[in-house]
């Protein structure tokens, strides 16, 4: 699809607006899910580093008889416990083997101080650059010179007999905890640049399904305009030939005046047709009433039947028609209601029987068919005319779209009839179709959708109430 410079920088406007709006909604949804991820797993090491110090806790309290003093009992809920001035085993092995299960987790220490804060004994995998005096903050988090963070329980430890004993200290290395934040940081971060490109084509896309109605809104208008502007220009030439001829004679017979006039009346004639023609389908394109709301205007039915009957009757008497066989064939015994505009529907039915009879030579025959099938109304007008090239059926609901120019010009039409044809018919959420073989004549068919069977029985008997 060719679109013009305009037609280009809108859409880059709107596709850089929707990359806009979407990446921020994608930057947003990302900050989001890192933030609740985050806080998710803060949360989780909160919880499990608050159960090991009360495990801990809760477990050697009962062992604890003199303030200041570690038992040697307390040995058996931490086998690794260091004291002070000790030297003390570091075997992983022995660690991993005899620690308290609630304990038995990588990066956790345990420190023991007395009421003065000074450090008593040691387990675990204690960090060496800690600071060695009591800080005896609740909960605290901790840096070491490596960068590492810990996070680290202040408890307060009572003996067998209630007396205050001194503190114990339960931290955790927060190293693991912030590898997998940075690498979520990481895979969002690059990702980034991919969502962005993703949504950038996606966004350039929907820019483009965006702008195809409109354009091809824009190019009917540009079509319309141009073949209106054509249309216009003959009979508007005309009447200035006949003006400037007519004001160039000296003197006018009243022969001469009458036929000027009668030029100048044709051609307004054809100029106002074409007119109220714009008119209508302008009209007819812009109704907005739904099916639903159309079935409850009980009083707008038209019955098919009659309005079939009446026009083929009031075409028939036409010169046009009378070298030509016009035939009506009602195929339903009932009588078949539509509810629509019946002026309307008039001109559907009329402009397909004119338009076959025009192009039907001498000793044809025009038919007009009415069934019905599946809740539908079937209205056939065939033909035995030229009929029309398979190259031009694409194209013969068109406005001002003629199959040859030159018959159209004989028989006065600008292009418009099966155009409002095809526009009544959506009006009255049908469908028209045409089958055609040059040579063999043409075959237009017609389905509207039929009232309901309830609202068809009224109909009926207000007609045999009149």
């Amino acid at each position: 699809m060719h679109r013009s410079k305009l037609f280009n920088q809108t859409r880059l406007q709107l596709a850089i607006w929707y990359a806009a709006v979407m990446g921020a909604i994608l930057g947003l949804a990302g900050l989001t899910t890192y933030q609740m991820v985050a806080h998710s797993q803060w949360e989780a090491v909160q919880r499990e580093l608050q159960s090991i110090s009360g495990t801990l806790h809760d477990s050697l309290e009962p062992k604890l008889k003199r303030s200041g003093y570690l038992e040697p009992t307390v040995q058996i809920v931490l086998p690794n416990l260091c004291l002070v001035g000790n030297q003390c085993a570091s075997s992983s092995k022995i660690v991993e083997r005899h620690i308290l299960n609630a304990f038995q987790q990588n990066g956790y220490y345990i420190r023991f101080f007395d009421q003065q804060g000074t450090l008593l004994a040691t387990a675990g995998q204690v960090p060496t650059d800690l600071p060695g005096h009591l800080n005896d903050h609740y909960l605290q988090t901790l840096e070491g010179q490596d960068g590492i963070r810990y996070q680290q329980y202040s408890l307060r430890l009572k003996s067998q007999n209630g007396l205050p004993w001194g503190y114990m200290q339960v931290g955790r290395s927060l190293k693991e905890f912030d590898d997998y934040l940075a690498f979520l940081r990481l895979t969002m971060l690059a990702g980034l640049p991919i969502s962005m490109l993703l949504v950038a084509a996606a966004s350039w896309s929907l820019a483009g399904l965006a702008m195809k109605p409109i354009y091809r809104s824009y190019q009917r208008m540009q079509q319309f305009t141009a073949d209106a502007a054509h249309e216009l220009r003959t009979p508007l030439a005309t009447i200035r030939a006949i003006v400037e001829s007519t004001r160039d004679v000296d003197f006018l017979t009243e022969e001469e005046a009458k036929e000027a006039l009668a030029g100048v009346d044709r051609q307004n004639q054809r100029l106002v047709q074409l007119t109220q023609d714009l008119l209508l389908l302008s009209r007819l394109e812009a109704f907005t009433e739904t099916w639903d709301k159309q079935v409850e205007k009980v009083e707008s039915a038209c019955c098919l039947n009659d309005l079939i009957l009446d026009v083929t009757e009031s075409l028939s008497v036409l010169e046009i028609a009378a070298p030509i066989q016009l035939a009506t064939q009602i195929q339903v015994a009932e009588p078949l209601y539509v509810v629509g505009d019946e002026s309307q529907l008039v001109r559907l039915i009329s402009n397909l029987v004119t338009n076959a009879l025009q192009y039907t030579p001498a000793g044809g025959k025009v038919t007009v068919t009415l069934g019905k099938k599946d809740q539908h109304a079937l209205i056939q007008i065939q033909d035995t005319g030229i009929g029309i090239a398979i190259e031009d059926q694409a194209h013969i609901f068109d406005r001002f779209y003629r199959v040859s120019r030159d018959r159209s010009r004989h028989t006065g039409g600008a292009g418009l009839g099966l155009a409002i044809a095809k526009a009544i018919v959506q009006v009255h959420q049908g469908t028209i179709q045409l089958q055609s073989e040059p040579g063999k004549g043409s075959t237009f068919t017609i389905r509207l959708p039929l009232l309901p069977p309830l609202l068809t029985e009224f109909m009926d008997e207000s007609e045999r109430s009149h």
